[in-house]
């Protein structure tokens, strides 16, 4: 069967997605590394784009979730696609532009099932797919990885008081360039897959591919390429925010933060859970933090934090919704849909570039002081 232009267009919007959702989840492996300079920040972002690359082709079990149990295939439409795809990606430009680690996971899937409501009934989405394998895991993974930061932070401490305090700082740098490494690599294998995902769905749906079928490997490599570019380019403002505004980080917490950020991610995406990688790590960043001193967690930046994650399904949804609805109306429709994300696209990226946060400022927010630290410093 031939590939029709609206399935063409889903395949790019799709890559459109994925490529967003690169330099939006950047922080997820390089904030802490930039933060404590194991890493500079060029450089970090190159690793963390060739292993995202790398990533994409260790596990399929995501994108199955997604192309065949989140939604019924049978259902839906190339036109429903894109217009969840629209949702998401808008939501990803604005938590962006606000510099907040939202989950670009959540967007996607938020938008695709604002979409499918729409177009097709509540009952085109499996909700019990939504609970076990979303929503549930939405909220107990960053607590796990939160707590086991802390657990790693506190032994990473008392194992080392001891010692001389360059040589652990020189000795935990070189840990958080193997730890952050593993967490791009980690990322890839996760979030790539939930672009390969829609992208199957969207050919299953068009009846270019049989129902149940996993990913080609054409579009692994095409999700795999576009993130990993995505994550090359480095979303600065989100790296500060994890990076400075959350905690003082240092190497010994951003070494346990990474480290079991990687643990949670690689154990759900074998298992098939399409979790957030953002909340996993930053989770793991404020548990490393707490680990160290909680009082010197900035626990209302947390606040901003699980707002927006609260906001995002829906927030998403319902975009994802209003754009179904015009694009239920045929090829103008989705014309126009189209037109009115790129303008609405190219508005975020003008607003942004009044306060630009580039690899060469990107540490230049003081980092967190907690009280006690404030009035030692007053007595000086």
């Amino acid at each position: 069967m031939e590939i029709s232009l609206i399935v063409i267009v889903v395949v790019v919007t799709a890559l459109a997605f994925d490529f967003t959702n690169g330099f939006h989840d950047t922080a997820n492996a390089m904030a802490t590394s930039i933060a404590t300079g194991a890493l500079k920040p060029k450089v970090a972002v190159l690793i963390a784009g060739i292993l995202n690359v790398v990533g994409a082709f260790l596990s399929v079990e995501v994108a199955k979730t997604i192309s065949s149990g989140l939604v019924d295939e049978t259902k839906i439409n190339p036109y429903i696609i894109f217009a969840g795809l629209v949702g998401a990606i808008l939501w990803n430009l604005l938590t962006w532009l606000l510099g907040l680690p939202s989950s670009s996971s959540h967007a996607l899937f938020g938008g695709l099932i604002g979409a499918v409501v729409v177009a097709a009934g509540a009952g085109a989405v499996n909700f019990g797919t939504l609970l076990s394998k979303i929503i549930l895991p939405a909220v107990v993974s960053p607590v796990l990885a939160g707590v086991i930061a802390l657990v790693g932070t506190v032994i990473a401490y008392r194992s080392t008081q001891r010692s001389d305090d360059e040589t652990v700082k020189k000795g935990f740098k070189g840990g958080q360039i193997v730890s952050a490494s593993l967490v791009a690599l980690a990322h890839g294998t996760s979030d790539a897959q939930k672009t390969m995902g829609v992208i199957t769905l969207t050919l299953i749906a068009a009846g270019v591919l049989a129902p149940n079928s996993g990913p080609p490997l054409w579009v692994i490599l095409g999700a795999g390429l576009a993130i990993g570019l995505g994550t090359y380019l480095g979303g600065w403002r989100i790296i500060r925010t994890l990076g400075k505004r959350v905690s003082d980080i240092q190497t010994p917490q951003g070494f346990a933060a990474e480290t079991s950020t990687t643990a949670v991610i690689l154990a759900s995406a074998h298992l098939g859970f399409a979790l957030s990688t953002t909340q996993v790590a930053t989770g793991a960043i404020f548990g490393a933090g707490a680990g160290r001193r909680i009082a010197g967690v900035q626990w209302g930046v947390a606040g901003q934090m699980a707002v927006a994650w609260i906001l995002t399904l829906p927030a998403a949804a319902i975009v994802g919704a209003v754009a179904a609805y015009a694009a239920s109306t045929g090829v103008i429709g989705t014309v126009i849909v189209a037109v009115v994300a790129i303008a609405v696209a190219v508005g975020i990226y003008a607003a942004s570039r009044r306060t630009p946060v580039t690899a060469d400022n990107v540490n230049d927010v003081p980092s967190p002081v907690a009280p006690d630290e404030k009035r030692e410093v007053a007595q000086a």
